[in-house]
């Protein structure tokens, strides 16, 4: 195996659920070469590929569909700003975008997400109000502390949060 291949199975199994242009940039790889390298490892059984969300993400083998579900949603910017902020407890759905200053329908659009990944409940007070908390907050803890969102995942996100700041503006 070459040594960039090396490196890269490595990095894929400290960092799980990296996306090949994340991959790229961290070793200095023109796109088409770190696909190669990649592909070469996809056919040795050496890394599983998982298409989520616009994006490749790359897994040892191991993980399961809904282990790799969740460290991809993790490490979306927004998605991880709404688990670290719900570890804190159950919170109105609005106050959350509030705080977190994001557009509800931003808000909506992780919480969707996030909620089919079993990570989040959301439950409606007697006002109608939605209110959101975790479903298992150690499991959550657990997931924030192994995966870091890299700077072209909070690059997108912070696009589309501009993006829906100018469309409600």
């Amino acid at each position: 195996m070459s040594e960039i291949r090396e490196r890269l199975l490595e990095h894929v199994r400290d960092h799980p659920g990296r996306h090949a242009s994340a991959l790229g940039r961290e070793f200095d790889l023109a796109s088409g070469q770190c696909q190669y390298h990649l592909r070469r490892l996809r056919r040795a059984g050496s890394v599983v590929a998982d298409e989520r969300y616009g994006r490749t993400h790359y897994f040892p083998p191991g993980y399961d569909e809904r282990e790799r579900e969740r460290i991809a949603l993790a490490r979306r910017e927004t998605a991880r700003a709404v688990l670290a902020a719900l570890l804190a407890g159950e919170t109105p759905a609005a106050a959350l975008a509030d705080r977190l200053d994001v557009a509800r329908s931003t808000l909506s659009y992780h919480v969707d997400r996030l909620r089919g990944a079993a990570l989040v409940d959301q439950r409606r007070d007697d006002r109608g109000r939605v209110h959101l908390s975790l479903v298992d907050p150690e499991a959550t803890r657990s997931l924030l502390a192994t995966v870091d969102p890299d700077a072209g995942d909070r690059l997108v996100d912070r696009f589309t949060r501009l993006v829906d700041e100018l469309l409600d503006g």
